[in-house]
């Protein structure tokens, strides 16, 4: 019983860092480092949790307070703190890496980032709550923190190559990911109506649509930079050849 509530609770992730790892077909990013964004994933977890656990102390809970009590909840305590912890590591770990040379690569790397931290709350979730919940977890919230890394990773992936902007990019990625965060599970704490429900998913549903593009954006942008880095190359080895001639 243990082993198939680990298996619910770790393969959602598992199956989408493939999914994702599937699409990154030029330059691969190494796997060490890859792994290592998947376990520093699951480490900033200790972030949202003592963060709301500080908020739990002074009375702030998930619903019970109004709905602006509510908002701070969704969109700060929960959104901000747990986006922030991700966000944390892809800036800081995974952006300063060499391997990091193409737009798709801020994709991959935050979603290594965000699976280790989901499956560290899944894993939690299906122990506390039992199979049920790891199932409904596996069809929502997991790719709903997918939806979260990818929105974030598309924006750090143009702040990589755009450093004019990198700034308003970086924190454009981050807001962004808070913003669906906290509303898709704003939507989730004032209560549990069929109308609440179908808006959660709503938001779930455009953050995949704009997941989705931002995929083939990144993905066709990566080609391209590849292009042009490979006709770089020929022009300088053709500039050698001219000047030892």
């Amino acid at each position: 019983m243990l082993l198939n509530a680990l298996a619910l609770a770790v393969a959602p992730g598992i199956a989408i860092m493939l999914a994702i790892y599937a699409l990154d077909q030029r330059n691969r990013e190494p796997l060490g480092l890859l792994i290592r964004c998947f376990l520093l994933g699951v480490l900033s977890v200790a972030i949202p949790l003592a963060v709301q656990s500080v908020a739990a102390l002074q009375g702030w809970r998930s619903s019970g307070g109004g709905w602006l009590h509510t908002v701070i909840y969704a969109f700060i305590i929960v959104g901000l703190s747990e986006e922030g912890g991700k966000y944390l590591v892809l800036r800081y770990f995974a952006y300063p890496k060499k391997a990091f040379d193409e737009p798709f690569d801020g994709i991959v790397y935050s979603i290594m980032i965000g699976m280790g931290f989901a499956t560290a709350e899944n894993i939690s979730y299906v122990y506390q709550f039992g199979m049920a919940t790891g199932w409904a977890r596996m069809f929502i919230s997991v790719p709903a923190h997918a939806c979260f890394a990818i929105l974030m990773g598309y924006y750090t992936g143009l702040a990589k190559f755009i450093p004019q902007h990198r700034g308003t990019l970086l924190f454009t990625g981050l807001f962004w990911a808070v913003m669906f965060h906290g509303a898709f599970d704003f939507f989730l704490f004032i209560g549990d109506s069929i109308f609440q429900v179908a808006a959660a998913l709503l938001c779930l549903y455009i953050a995949v649509r704009l997941s989705i593009r931002a995929i083939r954006q990144h993905r066709a942008t990566s080609r391209e930079w590849e292009r042009l880095r490979r006709e770089n190359e020929n022009q300088e080895e053709r500039g050698t050849e001219v000047d030892q001639d």
